[in-house]
């Protein structure tokens, strides 16, 4: 049987709190590319065909609970009650591994840089009859890594760098923390654990040792170093993120999009660049970006929750907020800031303007200085700006209010009422003074939002 038609249960370790990150935050709700770590270990583990997915978490943190239900919400969640080791802490999740899957995996939540076929590279001795798999890589510098002690090809014993002789030390395999069981001896393997070891703990890394001594075959799957690489505090965790971006910046441009100084561009886990993208220096692309073929992001922009069309134009120093739609060859230039707002094929909006909440038609353009008046302080109201509408420069556009087709407003308005199509409106008016509207006004606007 391939180990893709075997069913395989993964258990992530997400217990510790990680008192070196300095953090109220637990250590697996940091984030690299803008999602949490222990968010990009379940993504990679689903992608690897795990069937069945178990989290351990430390008492009393339902932040992580929810994180984990967040990125996979059919996950089973089992609590470490006491900090006992890696073993005691796989055996928090005894109920799910007493279904005997045909595989387990055991996986780390703050090792967020495991490949999807690494896991699949993990599993594949377990279709081959061996009992347990182990992540081995060769780092710059072994200490205080788990050193695998092999003799004739075969892996014989894990001795964690605390335990081990000066001899044992000399080894250069090390232990990348990842296993792989066969589900059926899990049990009993774990079982027989035991805590005689300098820290008192109940080691996972021990069932090697106990699977040959009843007879099984063991395994190793030999990774790049960067692929279990761990974080325990603020520098490993910039590690991290350099990482992944290195990764996240080759394959957009194996992809076809132009980065034109790729070490200055940071990209979400995410983040979908299109063919014929081009993407200048020092630009941020924030959750849930997609750009589609030929358009073109200037320096120094920010896009978030953003989709852009083809051949649109973007910054520099623009600022794209969530619900951001860009059409086709739309223009947005420099000191803009777009939100929930559709800006429509051929649409320019140049310079210094806010637009949100709002909808603009196809070639309007939208002058400097022009920003949508969308929120009273309680509410929210959108704007409609037509096709071919023309707003001059420094206008308030108060919503709700329509802009219709083709019309024009004056250089300096404040539009309060809907301008018919083709027409122009002047808002020039006297200004307007009322003593105490401002009570009565937040006085009705609380008493709506308590209905």
């Amino acid at each position: 049987m391939t180990s893709t038609a075997r069913s395989c249960l993964a258990i992530v370790l997400a217990a510790g709190e990680g008192t070196r990150m300095k953090s109220d935050k637990p250590k697996v709700l940091h984030q690299v590319a803008n999602r949490s770590m222990v968010g990009h270990v379940l993504a990679v583990l689903t992608e690897a065909g795990a069937t069945k997915t178990a989290v351990v978490i430390g008492p009393g943190r339902e932040d992580v609970e929810k994180e984990a239900r967040k990125s996979l919400p059919n996950v089973r969640i089992f609590v470490q009650r006491e900090r006992l080791g890696t073993a005691h802490a796989v055996l928090s999740a005894r109920e799910v591994l007493a279904e005997k899957p045909d595989d387990v995996i055991i996986a780390f939540g703050d090792t967020p840089l495991v490949r999807t076929e690494t896991f699949a590279k993990l599993r594949a001795p377990l279709a081959g009859g061996a009992a347990v798999v182990v992540m081995a890589f060769e780092p710059k510098d072994p200490s205080g890594y788990g050193r695998l002690i092999t003799a004739d090809g075969q892996l014989l014993a894990i001795r964690e760098h605390k335990d081990a002789t000066e001899t044992e030390r000399s080894i250069t395999l090390c232990n990348g923390g990842l296993m792989a069981i066969q589900g059926d001896l899990a049990m009993t393997l774990l079982d027989k654990v035991g805590n005689d070891n300098a820290k008192g703990e109940y080691y996972l890394t021990d069932i090697v040792e106990i699977a040959r001594e009843l007879g099984h075959r063991t395994a190793i799957a030999v990774v790049p170093e960067e692929e279990v690489h761990g974080v325990n505090d603020r520098a490993q965790l910039a590690d991290a993120e350099r990482m992944i971006q290195k990764r996240l910046r080759s394959a957009a441009m194996a992809a076809g999009a132009t980065l034109v100084a790729p070490e200055t561009v940071f990209l979400s886990y995410d983040t979908s660049l299109g063919q014929d993208v081009i993407v200048e220096p020092h630009v941020v692309f924030g959750p849930g970006v997609t750009v589609e073929p030929g358009a073109v992001i200037h320096s120094f922009s920010h896009l978030e929750g953003a989709r852009i069309a083809s051949g649109a134009g973007i910054g520099p120093f623009a600022r794209l907020r969530p619900g951001a739609a860009i059409g086709p060859k739309a223009k947005v230039g420099n000191f803009v800031e777009i939100k929930n707002t559709d800006l429509g094929a051929g649409a320019k909006v140049s310079h210094l303007t806010y637009l949100g909440d709002a909808s603009v038609g196809a070639e309007a353009n939208i002058g400097a200085g022009t920003i949508t008046c969308n929120y009273d302080g309680y509410n929210k109201y959108r704007t409609e700006i037509g096709e071919g509408a023309f707003v001059g420069s420094n206008s308030s556009l108060v919503a709700p209010v329509i802009i219709g087709d083709g019309a024009f407003v004056g250089s300096g308005s404040v539009i309060t009422e809907s301008v018919p199509a083709d027409a122009l409106a002047l808002g020039r008016g006297r200004q307007v003074v009322k003593e105490g509207w401002a009570v009565e006004f937040r006085a009705k606007a609380k008493a709506a939002k308590g209905k």
